[in-house]
């Protein structure tokens, strides 16, 4: 059957729309991911999602040219135990090239045992990085009230772990912004809207050198 002019343009067009849709679909497969995994810290705890600094990273990313998408699985309230029971699942998913890993802060606020809680932080580690991601992690303070024999072997446990996974670290990942009145929500545990750039930029010297290695 032969095509006239008419239709002959348009299999050409429709085999380079195919073509286009195509190329599109294997970038966006090709696309590496960052996942964050965290609680309420990096959820945007009562705040738009457009304001948390999970979504300013995506910006930032943009901005300065690198071409990776971020998965934000952080949810209120997690805890280690809760990251342990969706990890699986999220690294199955994702595939992630990176994972930041901000967990633990509710262990701590509701006094688990410190040992516990780094072995459920180490077991997060170990399944991402046996999925061949690389591991980013966040560390937390807990409010003084708790007392010294709490805080600081509970602080003291990301820069252990840090160090025996030979993994990138973000000391605390609220510097700047705890303890200030003015970029805490009332509740006083977390970072209202002003503070997220600020968080943003605790953890973005961190993670882009790690970028830069690849």
């Amino acid at each position: 059957m032969k095509l006239n002019g008419f239709a002959r343009h348009l299999v050409v067009l429709l085999g380079v729309v195919c073509f286009v849709y195509a190329t599109q679909a294997r970038a966006d497969q090709a696309r590496p991911t960052i996942l964050i995994l965290g609680d309420s810290l990096s959820a945007a705890y009562k705040l738009s999602a457009e304001d948390g600094w999970g979504h300013l990273l995506v910006q930032r990313l943009a901005a300065q040219g690198f071409n990776y998408e971020v998965v934000n699985a952080s949810i209120s309230g997690a805890t280690t135990n809760a990251g342990l029971q969706r990890m699986p699942a999220l690294l199955e998913k994702h595939k992630p090239k990176y994972v930041l890993l901000e967990l633990g802060a509710n262990d701590g606020l509701q006094g688990m045992p410190v040992a516990g809680i780094k072995r459920n932080l180490e077991s997060l580690i170990k399944q991402a990085q046996r999925a061949g991601a690389e591991v980013i992690l966040l560390g937390i303070q807990l409010p003084p009230n708790f007392g010294s024999r709490y805080t600081q072997p509970f602080f003291e446990q990301y820069s252990t772990l840090a160090k025996k996974y030979n993994l990138a670290l973000v000391p605390f990942l609220l510097e700047g912004v705890a303890g200030k009145p003015a970029l805490m929500q009332a509740d006083g545990l977390h970072p209202t809207a002003e503070a997220q750039p600020i968080v943003l930029e605790n953890v973005w010297p961190v993670l882009k050198e790690q970028l830069n290695k690849k």
